[in-house]
């Protein structure tokens, strides 16, 4: 089969505390689609991660791929896909934006639809519902935004003075159950508070003031209150004393896992502290990565 092109698109985190469906930054896990010529929609999964996916046109990538190109005009041409990813599914990496975003740029290149980044990202978000997740594995970094009225919004910034430490559960946590446990409301007093914080937050991030944003990260009243009472760790973390070298942490997207933001020179440490603290959990550092979605031409023989 002659190999077209190949789309490696990575995990990202969402909400980031107080920052709820408008906060992502992308992490150093990766979604890898390489696209071959075939007479038929096929695909296949080589990493432990991929082994319950649809192999056919009912997989999220063709599926995205193939409403993309049909709200273009265009039919996608048929093609098989070899997938690697070492994004888990469902612990709230953004394993299912990956997909939508790698849809996307699959029927943007077979298609040659020719879609900017900013309509990449609009139909990204239309799909998803909310931008953090897929705006971050879009663009890289840190992004901020919202949508509305049918358009993203989106302001995207580097991250460098800081590293990740990832504590991941075995157990699975679909975003439909993280989302039905939240309240219909929260007071006004709880949400101009949890605002407040998340303000406080963005303009840290910005700036890298990561002793101001670790603090803020750990004030949300929006969804973790709710969420900590269906993932052990984060409730755990809330009750103890974490070290000095630890700026803060966060529920990623919908959860299990929480992410724990720490002073670079510290990370083997923290990450020896929390392999101790949660034994059975897999407890490594994630890098933030300040690239997005990228696309390598590569047509040749199988």
């Amino acid at each position: 089969m002659k190999k077209f092109l190949q789309i490696t698109v990575p995990a990202s985190t969402a909400n980031v505390g107080p920052g709820f469906d408008s906060i992502g930054i992308a992490l150093g896990r990766y979604l890898t689609i390489n696209v071959f010529e075939n007479d038929k929609y096929s695909c296949e999964g080589s990493s432990g991660f991929l082994h319950d996916i649809p192999l056919d046109e009912t997989n999220l990538i063709f599926e995205t791929a193939i409403q993309v190109a049909k709200e273009n005009n265009k039919e996608l041409p048929t093609c098989h896909l070899e997938l690697e990813s070492n994004i888990p599914l469902t612990r709230g990496l953004g394993s299912s934006a990956s997909a939508i975003v790698g849809g996307i740029i699959l029927a943007n290149e077979l298609c040659d639809l020719q879609l900017s980044l900013e309509e990449q990202l609009r139909i990204a978000t239309s799909i998803e519902g909310h931008m953090d997740n897929v705006g971050a594995s879009l663009y890289g970094g840190l992004v901020v935004g919202t949508y509305i009225d049918g358009k993203a919004y989106i302001q995207q910034s580097q991250l460098n003075k800081v590293s990740v430490v990832a504590i991941i559960p075995k157990y699975e946590l679909e975003t439909k159950h993280a989302r039905n446990i939240l309240p219909k409301s929260i007071s006004h007093k709880d949400a101009i508070l949890s605002s407040s914080f998340s303000n406080v937050l963005v303009s840290a991030l910005l700036t890298e003031n990561w002793k101001l944003a670790g603090d803020m990260m750990k004030r949300d009243l929006f969804h973790e209150p709710y969420r900590s009472k269906i993932v052990n760790e984060l409730e755990t973390l809330k009750q103890i004393q974490t070290p000095e070298f630890v700026y803060g942490y966060v529920l990623s997207g919908a959860g299990p896992t929480v992410l724990v933001f720490v002073k670079v020179e510290n990370c083997n440490e923290a990450t020896n502290y929390f392999s101790c603290l949660f034994p059975k959990c897999d407890v490594s550092e994630i890098k933030i990565v300040n690239e997005g979605a990228t696309v390598k031409q590569t047509i040749h023989s199988n």
